[in-house]
């Protein structure tokens, strides 16, 4: 495991202004607590590791722990048993656990179920204080992975990879990073690109040889000829901003190759009213 500072506090990061309700915050720390206690070790995610992370601090109603999807049932009925109101809310990456007006997420992948937790999340984990309870955080470099995607019309977590790429970019395990995009190397490189506009003058944040690598990818893509294949791989951008290229002309939706036990999505069916591949 690595460890953040020894055994950072994040109550105490410099710079860092975070006012909680006590309710709130009790509510958050006795789920945490139930599922160590129970045997499970989430790792937090969400505003608490970004502040592990970078020192930024952001307000949150929530609390983002992050575990494996094997362990989702026996968390759910840990915090059940104790009184919380326990939904899986999508069974994809998410379920959710509630105490009156607080919550608890709880993810076991990324919202298109590309990236989903596993052995490497916790093996790379940072330890923390978090809440008063001594906690695994989400490493930055998963915590990467898993933002990236994030590009809905009304949240995008660009801004988060930035922030972390400018406090860990020179740390950042960068073939573990490429070898988790595979073959969407091309977001992590759009992503790359944007930091490198944002902040020129951390330029050396990104190593040369990933830029050099990476172009060389993109160059190469150049001098092959499109797919003849009418695919959209925006969905595994977006749920919502592509169903008009998927359901009006005819798109294949790249989710139903590149996600794992893919059934469609709950909350945006698909109603397709042109044949796959054919132009609406």
């Amino acid at each position: 495991m690595r460890v953040l500072l020894g055994v950072a506090k994040l109550e105490s990061v410099p710079g860092a202004v975070a006012v909680q309700d006590p309710e709130e915050m009790s509510a958050h720390r006795r789920a945490l607590e139930l599922l160590q206690r129970g045997g499970i070790d989430p790792m937090v995610g969400g505003a608490y590791a970004l502040r592990a992370h970078t020192g930024l601090w952001r307000d949150t109603k929530d609390l983002d722990l992050f575990l494996r999807k094997d362990q989702v049932h026996e968390a759910l009925a840990l915090l059940a048993a104790d009184g919380y109101r326990t939904e899986l809310t999508d069974p994809l990456w998410i379920a959710k656990a509630f105490a009156g007006d607080y919550f608890i997420d709880l993810i076991f992948s990324s919202g298109n179920g590309i990236a989903a937790v596993d052995e490497h999340w916790q093996r790379r984990a940072l330890h923390a204080v978090v809440l008063g309870r001594r906690a695994l955080i989400v490493p930055a470099e998963e915590m990467i992975w898993q933002k990236a995607y994030i590009q809905e019309r009304e949240r995008f977590d660009g801004a988060d990879i930035h922030h972390l790429l400018r406090a860990k970019g020179d740390e950042l395990d960068w073939r573990h990073l490429l070898a988790r995009f595979d073959d969407h190397w091309l977001v992590l490189l759009g992503h790359l690109v944007s930091f490198r506009f944002s902040f020129p003058s951390d330029k050396e944040k990104i190593p040369g040889w990933v830029m050099k690598e990476l172009l060389a990818r993109q160059l190469a893509v150049e001098e092959r000829p499109a797919s003849s294949e009418r695919i959209c791989r925006g969905t595994l951008l977006s749920r919502q901003q592509y169903m008009n290229e998927l359901e009006e002309h005819g798109y294949l939706d790249a989710r139903e190759r590149e996600v794992a036990g893919w059934t469609g999505d709950q909350a945006y069916p698909l109603k397709r009213r042109t044949g796959p591949g054919k132009s609406g």
